[in-house]
């Protein structure tokens, strides 16, 4: 049982269902808002779960930046449940604007650019067509002939070649990010990969896997959002193979997100090249979020 406010507890995969009941009741915008994204980045978000006024909230406390209560999941006393947050941590982060919509207290409101989602238009990426999309195109068919390849969904089978990759990609990422001088998350993200992957038929993730001579060498991960969106919580590919991102990118929006509208891509974390890579692909559009604090 999710405990009320002023306890809190450390999120576990116990809370799972009751987490889930709030996301169905109050299906979220934000890409923060599902259970398994919440719960793979335990590490290093350190969420915990307390209940306010009904409403489920997520308090996080990361060692790089001030804590604060994620966006909460439900309509009870919003003003009420936002002013009594704001004696635990100094801010509500990633809230989005239908949320902040809802307010009528007094606050002051802080764009937060480097957490914009990145939505897209599932049948854009499935189709990349037109002008905008010719070096996408160009990748993919350099690709297409230059390797053979199977698709497939993850299954128990490829979750070591899954989480072998992970940890090259993890190592590749942490040097190129040490050379061009950027601030990384990298061992906080393969880990929280590894979690993703290790429980990926508990959390009922849509799934697949490019292989290469019997080898997963790339794989996407995500799972429903609200009614019309996917989020992707995870891309990964091997740079051996030239185009094989792109490839991975219009094959998933074609198979695993094709029921769904839009495909949200998460956010750039205010990195030069992941931003440059998010815009390339024109998104519908950013979904924004701000950061709250006391007026």
């Amino acid at each position: 049982m999710i405990p009320d406010y002023p306890e809190l507890k450390p999120i576990g995969l116990e809370d799972r269902k009751e987490v889930q009941r709030y996301l169905e009741l109050f299906p979220p915008d934000i890409c923060e808002l599902t259970f398994a994204n919440i719960y793979i980045w335990r590490e290093w978000e350190k969420p915990r779960l307390t209940k306010v006024n009904g409403n489920l909230c997520v308090f996080c406390s990361p060692p790089d930046e001030p804590a604060y209560f994620l966006e909460p999941v439900g309509e009870n006393k919003l003003d009420e449940t936002v002013n009594l947050g704001l004696t635990l941590a100094p801010r509500w982060s990633r809230l989005s604007e239908k949320f902040l919509g809802k307010l009528h207290g007094q606050y002051v409101i802080k764009e937060d650019r480097d957490n914009f989602d990145y939505v897209y238009l599932t049948q854009e990426l499935a189709e990349l067509s037109g002008k905008k999309f010719d070096g996408k195109r160009n990748w993919i068919r350099r690709f297409e002939k230059q390797f053979k390849y199977e698709l497939s969904a993850i299954n128990q089978n490829y979750l070591q070649s899954c989480l072998e990759l992970v940890r090259e990609w993890g190592q590749d990422s942490a040097d190129r990010k040490e050379q061009e001088g950027e601030d990384s998350h990298t061992g906080a993200a393969v880990r929280a990969m590894e979690e993703a992957l290790l429980n990926f038929d508990l959390f009922g993730f849509s799934t697949m896997a490019v292989l290469i001579n019997g080898r997963v060498e790339g794989f996407c991960l995500g799972e429903k959002l609200n009614p019309e969106t996917a989020v992707v919580h995870i891309e990964v590919a091997s740079r051996e193979f030239p185009g094989l991102y792109q490839f991975l990118n219009r094959e998933c929006a074609r198979t695993a997100w094709k029921e769904f509208r839009y495909i949200n891509r998460e956010q750039d974390a205010g990195l030069p090249g992941l931003r440059h890579a998010k815009l390339s692909y024109h998104p519908h559009h950013l979904l924004k979020k701000y950061n709250l604090y006391r007026f």
